[in-house]
Parts: structure tokens; C-alpha cells; sequence
């Protein structure tokens, strides 16, 4: 592996040819940024496109009746279990990249998961949209790899079960290698017999590199330049286009990792399992003076013990938990490499913007240990987390401006720390994803003056978004039509009323009310929360944080008949004494509605299911969420969230143990917290429309809003 350090020398000599370091304050400005230039960043596309021919015939679609062609799309089952639609961002992409057009964008720099899996249908179908709107338009794209594009660094035989076949019933396609294609067996689930197609493996690198070569892997001839962490000093100090292109090659862009760290140079005794793997970053510089750093922010660690190697892609682990606390110990050239970038860039006068696919800082504003108190350790993703002393180390690379996806959030993170003396601020922009609420990408105007102009461009409105509503209405007969009478079950189906959504933005945010419902409640909250938010009201809510009351978990759940082992037979002087409790704590709420001027009426217009999907809102969209939370509910809130906070108690039980505890005292722990959680989600920093200065390293809000205010 060749590792970039260069010498004061080859740093003179680079400045030289670039005219970059004469004493001259004129010649200072030479090769940096002389206009402000609009680069657009749009991560999780996750494009599945949804008329791709498979080229072996082996499936021809659904017939749509409004395209003429045949769909090969997703479930809409599968759809609201997962945390990204699947089909409909199809025409979400085009509408955005239609809109960027409109702007008069021309750089567009896509942080990862630009794909569904890496599968071959697919990356045509997206090379094809970008070759269209390059050769139509003049747009420039510039791709860094996401855990999903490849799943791993290999090709790997793959495919789902739960494409749309006939009838509304799934259609499995899988790979010819895949374990359902070589054991092949009648289908048990009322799906269609299983359709064997390598249109759907996933691509490992050295494909997906190939066939977005000109989208930014590899360098062209209009750059003002071009390197990765592999290039030679011959290659920087004397720039050339062919030179550049020739060490860009896959072969030339190995490196060595190993079970415990990074290989190669950096290996230490001990190291296992170790082998040579692709990476993709690079350094482009699209228009003079602007830089743009192309992290390959991806670990693929190889299993204990493996042999590792391109016939053993299962040999490696996956990428998505991994992100930067790895990279730290398993990408350690990178890091250095970007420190080398930085200084570079700071030599030569060049802006300088990066983007991954993976966070730098933490993303709940603060409110990560909260959630893993109040859900568990695990839930909420929060093993993506950077660690403090990762986002740490990355900002004494020096590197200020970051921008990432993976986690579909919208976010800002800033992070500053003053390292041996010297203040560094690291800015991580989280945009959101097209696939999911809110659907929108995020504009940096970049300007000479060290500032960087961050907008958020919601997509609402997206022409044929409808498109593929007849083929999820013949679904949603067919699993209504499969429950029956078994109202279990029915209530395990999307909600037919998803259908009627008349925008794109409309049925984003069906989805994130479906997966709350279908998913994140009965997946991720302990049991005794889900039973109380999806049994209470806000009126209900704002007494039980008034109540004092001996009455435990237990003999409420006698009361109401639910199952709970260890519980003695409940007394009707208990309930009686609970009824007491109750309208003792009611009075107490009446008077502290009227002393925020509001009734528990107010309270009782919102329902606890609705504060759970509000709370998705905002982890998801964050300011950007207040335009669909009622701006009367949010006061509501506030109040509820202050009269939480007195509560001192402890409840540190495992889930399903609180049988001894009062009702009282488990509802202001586990909802205590959980404002707390809502309150951080709502007061982060500014995430629609801000400014970021560099050199006095500060973030200011263009924006504001009323309602971040309502809630601090």
C-alpha cells in the first residue's frame, strides 16, 4: 500500500506548479474559490428501479396500466416494515433531480446507499438516470459507497422474498447461487414458487466502481484534479490526468484489513484473519478551488478465523453498525489520509467539503444515553452512534464540514473541542433520505468567504408518485381476504387509507405513522409503555403525572385482566382507593392546565398513539417535523414534560418486573424520560436553514421557528 505523507519539499513543489504559495497577497488567492458554488448532497436514494429489465427473462413484472410497462416492485407490506420505501422513491429521485435543474444545480454528491443492494437491475437503471440528466443537463455526480452499495466487498448471491407477484401475493426472486435457488422447495407461505435470477446478487465493489466510473470513482478529464489514499507523489506533485486515471484502477486501490485493525503498514502482532479488500474514496476537484473528500467510510471486518477473499464474501461482517469508531481502527490510513488532505487544502487555499455515508457526531442531540436508559442498549440504532472520542479524533484530522446519511435523519451535529490548544469544530450535516419522512435533500451554497449556506429542499410534490397503487390495492385484497375474521390479524395489515394519499409528502408520512404502529411500538418500547400510550390520552396522561398512589402494576393488571405471574387477588378497597387517587390527581391537573391557560380538554384531543408517531417525527425530521405536529399540541408537551421532571423515583426493573411498583411512579419514570428524549429531538441545533462560518467555527439559524421555541 502506498500512504501519502508528503515532505515539506513535495508541499513546495505541489504549491509551485498550482501557483498556490507566493508571498504575494494576490498570488495567495490564486487556485482557491472565486464564487460561491451550490453542491447538492442526496443521500439513501436506495433506487430500485421499478421498470428494470431482467435480461434473462426470467420475470416480466406486473402489467401497469398507466406505464405500459411491467413493474417489478416491493410489497407495500414490506414497505411499511421498513425504515425507507423501496418503490416510490423511483420518482422521487427523478422529481428532485428535476428540481436541482430547475436551481441551477450542477454538483450533486450522493452519500451512499444511492442503491437498494448493489444488484445489477438495479445499478443500470440508476446509471442510465444520471447519464440522462449528465448528458440533458450538465449535472456532475460524485458517488461514495453506503453499507448497502455493496452489502459486502464482494459480489454475494442474494435476492427477497417479498416482491409483488400476481394476485397480491409475494414473489421470492433470488440469485442462482442462493440457497433458495440450489434447494429450491414449493413455497409454504402463499407465496409464488421462487424465480432464480442473478439480476439481483449484490455487486461488490469492483462492479459497482466500474459502472459508476464517471459519477465520481473515477477521475475525468474536466477535473482540475483527482487522487485517492493510494495515489503516488509523482501522481500529486505533477498532476496529469492519465496518470491519475491509471492509479484509480480497482487493482490500485487495495488495502489490508484484519480481524483486530488496520494491516499493511499498521499491523501489529497478533493480528488475524487478514485480507486485502477494496476501498473507494477519493478527491475531486470539481470546479477550481473547491475540494470535495469522498470518504469510503465502510468496514468490512473479517470474521475470527476466516480466509477471507473475493470466493468468501460471507467471510466478512456487514458495515452498517461499523461506521467511524472502526474506521478509527480499521481504516487508519484513511484517517491519516484526510489529515494530509486538510493540511493540503489549507496550503493550496481550497475549500474543503466532506461526505460519507456515515455520522461523524451523535445524532439525537444529546439524547442517546437517554434512550438507551429508558429502550434498552441496542434499540433505536444507537450501536451507529459515534463515539465522543471518535468525533474527537475526526476533528483533530482538522476536517470542519461533513456531510453524511445513513440514519434518514435530518440533524446537525457540532462538536468542538479544543485539542493542544488549538479550538477545532467539527460540523456534521445529517441529510435526510428521499425515501422516507421528510422526504428532502440538502443545498450547500459554498462561498469564497469560508461560509457554507445550508438549505433543506423538501420534495412534496412528485408527478406518477400514485404510479403503482393499483398493483398495492389488489395486496391489500388479498391479506384482507387471508385474515378473515381474525381481527388479530387484520390489524397487522397496512391501512388500506395509505391509498388515498393524493402527494408523495402525504404518503411519507403514512409511513412513518404505519411503522410506529406496524413496528417501532412493538419492537422497541417496553411493554408496560406501549400498553399505557396505546390505552391513554393526553388528559389521562397530564393526572397520572398528578397521581399519589399506592395502587401497584399489579393489581392494575388484575383489575384490567391482563396476565401478570406473582400478583396476590386484587381487593375491591384497592380499586376503590385507586378511584379516589384518580380524582384527587384530576383536580390537581384541572389547575395546571388553567394555570398554562389551557383545559384537559385540550389534553384530551390527542391520543398517546398519536404522541408516539409525533415522536418519530421529530427523531426522524427534527425542526422539520413541526410542520405536520399541531402547533396547539406542542405547549401541551412542554407542560407535561415540566411536571415529569419533578418526578425523582427510580424504576430500574427489567421490562415485564414492575409488578411491585406503583402505577404512578412507573408512568413518571418511563415517561419522564421519554419527554426528555421528545424535548432534545425538538430543541437540537438549528437543521433547516443555517449558516456555518469555518473560520470563526460558529452555526447560526437563518430560519428559527415558534415552535422550537414552544418546547425550550
Amino acid at each position: 500500500m502506498k500512504k501519502w505523507t508528503l515532505s515539506a519539499l513535495s508541499l513546495l513543489t505541489a504549491a509551485t506548479l498550482v501557483g498556490c504559495n507566493s508571498s504575494s497577497s494576490d498570488e495567495d488567492d490564486k487556485g482557491g474559490l472565486e464564487t460561491s458554488i451550490q453542491v447538492a448532497f442526496m443521500p439513501d436514494i436506495h433506487f430500485h428501479d421499478i421498470y428494470g429489465d431482467f435480461q434473462d427473462d426470467s420475470f416480466d413484472g406486473l402489467p401497469n396500466s398507466q406505464s405500459g410497462e411491467g413493474a417489478t416492485i416491493r410489497t407495500m407490506a414490506s414497505q411499511m416494515g421498513s425504515t425507507r420505501l423501496f418503490n416510490e422513491n423511483y420518482f422521487a429521485l427523478l422529481a428532485a433531480l428535476d428540481d436541482i435543474v430547475d436551481r441551477g444545480i450542477k454538483y450533486v454528491a450522493l452519500p451512499g446507499d444511492f442503491s437498494d443492494d448493489g444488484q445489477p437491475i438495479h445499478m443500470r437503471g440508476l446509471v442510465k438516470i444520471f447519464d440522462t440528466y449528465h448528458e440533458k443537463y450538465g449535472l456532475e455526480f460524485f458517488a461514495a459507497p453506503g453499507n448497502h452499495d455493496p452489502n459486502r466487498p464482494f459480489i454475494q448471491p442474494a435476492g427477497k422474498s417479498d416482491y409483488l407477484g400476481d394476485g397480491g401475493k409475494m414473489q421470492p426472486i433470488y440469485s442462482l447461487e442462493h440457497g433458495n435457488c440450489l434447494n429450491a422447495s414449493a413455497a409454504s407461505d402463499g407465496s409464488h414458487p421462487v424465480i432464480c435470477s442473478d439480476e439481483v446478487v449484490h455487486w461488490g465493489y469492483e462492479d459497482i466502481m466500474n459502472i459508476l466510473g464517471t459519477h465520481g470513482f473515477n477521475p475525468q478529464e474536466k477535473y482540475h484534479y483527482f487522487e485517492t489514499p493510494y495515489s503516488s507523489d509523482e501522481a500529486r506533485n505533477n498532476y496529469s490526468f492519465d496518470l491519475a486515471m491509471e492509479e484509480a484502477s480497482y487493482e490500485n486501490r487495495m488495502y489490508e484489513i484484519c480481524h483486530e485493525g488496520t494491516g499493511d503498514e499498521y499491523k501489529q502482532d497478533g493480528f488475524t484473519s487478514c485480507s486485502e479488500v477494496p476501498d473507494s474514496s477519493y478527491l475531486v476537484e470539481p470546479v477550481e478551488g473547491l475540494w470535495l473528500l469522498a470518504i469510503d467510510a465502510n468496514i468490512y471486518q473479517p470474521k475470527a478465523n476466516s480466509v477471507g477473499g473475493v470466493a468468501n464474501p460471507d467471510d466478512y461482517e456487514g458495515s452498517g453498525n461499523a461506521g467511524y469508531n472502526m474506521m478509527l481502527t480499521h481504516k487508519a490510513h484513511v484517517i491519516d489520509w484526510i489529515r494530509d488532505v486538510v493540511k493540503a487544502a489549507k496550503e493550496q487555499n481550497k475549500t474543503l467539503v466532506s461526505f460519507s455515508h456515515f455520522p461523524m457526531t451523535e445524532f439525537y442531540n444529546g439524547a442517546s444515553e437517554d434512550i438507551e436508559d429508558l429502550f434498552g442498549e441496542g434499540n433505536f440504532q444507537l450501536g451507529r452512534k459515534p463515539d465522543e472520542e471518535t468525533s474527537k479524533a475526526l476533528a483533530a484530522t482538522g476536517l470542519s464540514v461533513h456531510v453524511g446519511g445513513h440514519m434518514h435523519f435530518n440533524d446537525t451535529g457540532m462538536k468542538s473541542y479544543n485539542i493542544n490548544g488549538e479550538q477545532h469544530t467539527l460540523f456534521n450535516i445529517q441529510a435526510p433520505s428521499l425515501a422516507g419522512y421528510i422526504p428532502a435533500y440538502k443545498v450547500l451554497n459554498i462561498r469564497p468567504d469560508n461560509q457554507i449556506e445550508v438549505e433543506t429542499v423538501i420534495i412534496e410534490n412528485v408527478p406518477r408518485f400514485n404510479e403503482l397503487f393499483e398493483h398495492y390495492q389488489v395486496e391489500h385484497e388479498y391479506l384482507t381476504a387471508q385474515a378473515g375474521d381474525d381481527e388479530n390479524a387484520k390489524s397487522e395489515i397496512w391501512n388500506g387509507d395509505i391509498l388515498k394519499s393524493e402527494t408523495y409528502y402525504e404518503l411519507t408520512d403514512w409511513h412513518i405513522k404505519e411503522l410506529t404502529r406496524l413496528r417501532f411500538l412493538p419492537g422497541d418500547w417496553p411493554v408496560e409503555m406501549r400498553k399505557m400510550i396505546m390505552n391513554m390520552d393526553g388528559e389521562q396522561m397530564l393526572i397520572m403525572s398528578q397521581i399519589e398512589t399506592d395502587f401497584t402494576v399489579c393489581q392494575l393488571a388484575e383489575a384490567l385482566e391482563l396476565p401478570l405471574t406473582g400478583c396476590a387477588a386484587l381487593q375491591t378497597s384497592d380499586l376503590a382507593q385507586f378511584l379516589a387517587d384518580w380524582r384527587n390527581a384530576r383536580i390537581q391537573a384541572e389547575g395546571i392546565a388553567a394555570e398554562n391557560s389551557l383545559t384537559l380538554a385540550d389534553f384530551r384531543s390527542w391520543t398517546g398513539e398519536e404522541l408516539a408517531v409525533d415522536f418519530y417525527r421529530l427523531r426522524n425530521a427534527d425542526e422539520l417535523a413541526f410542520r405536520d405536529i399541531d402547533s396547539a399540541v406542542l405547549p401541551q408537551y412542554k407542560v407535561l414534560s415540566e411536571e415529569l421532571a419533578e418526578f425523582d423515583g427510580t424504576i430500574d426493573s427489567e421490562i415485564g418486573d414492575l409488578g411491585q411498583y406503583t402505577v404512578g411512579d412507573v408512568f413518571k419514570s418511563r415517561f419522564g424520560s421519554l419527554f426528555v428524549i421528545l424535548d432534545k429531538f425538538a430543541t437540537g441545533q438549528a437543521s433547516d436553514h443555517f449558516l456555518i462560518d469555518t473560520e470563526n467555527q460558529t452555526l447560526t439559524d437563518l430560519k428559527g421557528t415558534a415552535n422550537r421555541e414552544a418546547m425550550q
